[in-house]
């Protein structure tokens, strides 16, 4: 798993806060009114328990935010799914456990990384599904929710097609992704990357994340990407003041995919 902590978060957060708190205000003003709109959080690459995966978790009971979970099938085992699902035992329904690949591996040999891209047949592809599906299936019961994440929010029109076919009700990828997914396979597509971030200057990528929030918020569906493994002190500060802020805001609509796919909230009420 990643370990590697992104610039913007090897310095102190100085006046970060502020600035993303009027980025979230400005947008969602401009796009559907005060303190109205649509956000959610997805995490990555869950699976293997660690004290950043349980600071994460803990913020967010802490403050009653709803969480996408994506899980790595193949990582996952028995004893590590009974610690995953002991938070909040007495709102189970605050986590939303979907599917991250198979084994999160990638297959391409040139180009961006992707686990089904291009490069793999259908017939891979599909099996490689099925054993994820099935994994979680039988480790989480009822706890299962078919969204399907793929690996570095990338995959192929194969697995588009074969994700309908198996049963899945939604994808989540980066917003803008190709190719397009169908038109009863819904893409909650995530545009603020808290930490898969490539940037060498902590300013001009702190200036980047500002307007990725303004930009979310302006549409009035904004999805937020987390990867656990990937933070630090500050980060996690960061984290926790994010979560204040947007709670806070009665009228802004915080969900997970459970509450997207069941028709709740729609984009931009």
């Amino acid at each position: 798993m990643p370990s590697y902590v992104a610039s913007i978060w090897r310095y102190p957060l100085s006046n970060l806060v502020s600035r993303i708190e009027r980025a979230i205000d400005s947008g969602f003003q401009k796009s559907a009114g005060p303190d109205s709109g649509r956000i959610f959080f997805r995490a990555d690459d869950v699976a293997v328990p660690g004290k950043r995966f349980v600071r994460m978790m803990e913020l967010f009971s802490r403050y009653g935010v709803p969480l996408s979970l994506a899980v790595v099938p193949a990582r996952l085992t028995g004893v590590r799914w009974q610690y995953l699902k002991g938070f909040e035992k007495k709102n189970p329904s605050r986590w939303c456990w979907h599917q991250h690949g198979w084994r999160h591996v990638n297959h391409e040999t040139k180009g961006k990384k992707q686990e089904f891209g291009e490069v793999r047949t259908p017939s891979e592809i599909r099996q490689d599904l099925i054993w994820g599906q099935q994994r979680l299936k039988q480790l989480m019961g009822k706890d299962f929710f078919p969204v399907f994440t793929p690996p570095w929010n990338r995959c192929s029109d194969h697995t588009l097609r074969l994700l309908q076919e198996l049963g899945f009700v939604a994808v989540s990828r980066s917003r803008g992704s190709k190719p397009q997914s169908l038109d009863n396979l819904p893409d909650f597509s995530v545009s603020v990357d808290l930490h898969t971030r490539k940037e060498k200057d902590p300013s001009g990528g702190r200036d980047n994340l500002v307007k990725e929030f303004r930009q979310a918020a302006g549409s009035g569906d904004c999805g937020i990407m987390i990867h656990h493994q990937m933070m630090n002190e500050a980060a996690f500060v960061f984290l926790e003041a994010l979560l204040k802020i947007l709670t806070k805001r009665k009228k802004l609509h915080i969900v997970h995919f459970r509450d997207m796919v069941d028709g709740t909230l729609r984009a931009g009420r």
